[in-house]
C-alpha cells in the first residue's frame, strides 16, 4: 500500500528541526548505510542528505563525535614517558607555518601529513 501525503494551503515545504536533520544525516551516512537506501525510507531525496551534511560540516568543521567502547584499554605507555622519550623534527614552512614530528614517524606518513598542509 502506497503512502499518501496530504499538503494544504499555501505551505509545500516541510521544514525539519536541526536534531531531525542531524538524525538523518547520522543514519545516512553511519558506517555501511546506503544513503539512497536512508532516504527512499525517510521520504527524503539523498542530494537533501548531502546539502545537510555539509552545513552540519559548516558549523564545526573541527569537530567529530567521538564514541568509547565501554572496558577498552588502549594499549598505549603513560603519555609522559613517551613525551621524555621523544625528539621531533620541526620543519617551518614559507608561510611561516611551523610542524613538528616525532624523528619516529615513518616517511610515508610525514610526506602525507606535509603534503596534506601544503594543500590546505
Amino acid at each position: 500500500m502506497a503512502r499518501i501525503e496530504v499538503i494544504s494551503g499555501m505551505e509545500r515545504r516541510r521544514r525539519w528541526s536541526a536534531e531531525e536533520k542531524r538524525r538523518l544525516v547520522s543514519m545516512a551516512f553511519a558506517p555501511g548505510a546506503v544513503v539512497s537506501a536512508v532516504a527512499r525510507r525517510e521520504d527524503v531525496h539523498p542530494n537533501q542528505l548531502y546539502r545537510w551534511r555539509q552545513e552540519l560540516r559548516l558549523l564545526s568543521p573541527a569537530f567529530a563525535e567521538v564514541v568509547v567502547a565501554e572496558g577498552f584499554t588502549a594499549p598505549v605507555p603513560s603519555i609522559t614517558s613517551v613525551v621524555q622519550d621523544m625528539t621531533m623534527i620541526e620543519i617551518v614552512m614559507a608561510d611561516r607555518t611551523s610542524l613538528r614530528l616525532p624523528s619516529a614517524i615513518s616517511p610515508d606518513l610525514a610526506a602525507a601529513v606535509i603534503g596534506a598542509l601544503v594543500r590546505r
